[in-house]
């Protein structure tokens, strides 16, 4: 009988002809091939800026193919930097030279705008909040709010003026970061409407390519993002009472109750059998919530085979 581990996507270790380069984040393996990224979404699963010790089956084909719904959805409007999916958990695309800036956009006060008003601040990353807020309330209309991209520890708020005045990004070059940021949103939230869902805040991270911006990395998923059920809303809020999320806030959840908060000194769980596979069918219904598909599971008898080969075969024919 196969394991849990056996049915899962742990890390990567391929050298394809052409690969110049090799990184790994907390979730992806992303190679350098050419003038290429082939990213692929591994089953590691992350929180409190640590990666877990244990994987959880299909989540990353999940979170490639949410990703792939919604840049496909958005690329007539936004250039973005996919290429091909020669794999359910593989994405190939333009590399291109990260701005240092993640284009942070909130329709509701929640997360770290709301712990930032509760605390008493007024200013959120150079934007005026209006009084009289509660948490989840929606703004009069969505902000902005920038954070510098941290190689180690959490990313910093940042304005748009300290980003123009410290030469980060320039100036004209940001207005139309701004400007698409904005415009992913409004179909963000349009498409999160015909799912019953409200699109509350998420986060996009742009590049740049032979003078081009292109829109990189995944956008609208789980991981990036954070939904309400649009049913029931306005009545809990008028009751105040807690506003049910589609996220994985559950895992966070499970982590604090069983004593892990990422805080120094603190040790890990080891999450059960029973648990990882609860995860894995929450990640299942998320895809099928999110886009109005019936989820494929891709075959896990071999994964690593199966995705080296779906690799070589793109390499070889494209």
């Amino acid at each position: 009988m196969s394991t849990i581990e056996d049915r899962a996507l742990i890390e990567t270790n391929f050298n394809f002809p052409g690969q110049t380069r090799f990184y790994r984040g907390k979730v992806r393996d992303v190679y350098t091939i050419a003038e290429k990224l082939v990213m692929v979404a591994s089953d590691r699963i992350s929180s409190f800026d640590h990666v877990l010790p244990r994987p959880i089956p299909y989540k990353g084909q999940v979170l490639n193919q949410i990703a792939a719904h919604f840049l496909a959805a958005t690329a007539a409007e936004v250039p973005n930097w996919v290429i091909a999916h020669p794999d359910p958990s593989v994405t190939v695309g333009h590399a291109c030279v990260p701005y240092r800036v993640e284009m942070v956009i909130r329709g509701y006060c929640t997360g770290h705008a709301w712990r930032t008003y509760r605390d008493g601040q007024r200013v959120l990353c150079g934007v005026t909040l209006p009084e009289g807020m509660r948490e989840n309330d929606a703004f009069p209309s969505p902000i902005i709010t920038p954070a510098t991209k941290a190689e180690e520890g959490h990313d910093e708020d940042i304005s748009r003026e300290e980003i123009i005045a410290q030469g980060i990004i320039p100036e004209a070059e940001y207005l139309q970061l701004e400007k698409y940021t904005r415009k992913l949103f409004a179909i963000g939230t349009r498409m999160a409407a015909e799912r019953g869902l409200i699109l509350v805040d998420t986060k996009y991270e742009f590049g740049k390519k032979d003078g081009k911006i292109y829109l990189i990395d995944e956008i609208h998923t789980p991981d990036s993002s954070r939904y309400f059920y649009q049913d029931g809303y306005a009545e809990r809020q008028a009751a105040g009472e807690r506003q049910q999320q589609l996220s994985k806030e559950f895992v966070r959840e499970w982590l604090m109750a069983n004593g892990f908060q990422g805080k120094e000194g603190q040790q890990m769980p080891m999450m059960p059998d029973a648990f990882v596979e609860t995860v894995s069918d929450r990640y299942i219904k998320l895809y099928e919530i999110l886009t109005g598909n019936k989820f494929e599971k891709a075959d896990a008898n071999n994964i690593q085979e199966r995705i080296k080969q779906n690799i070589l075969n793109y390499l070889t024919n494209m």
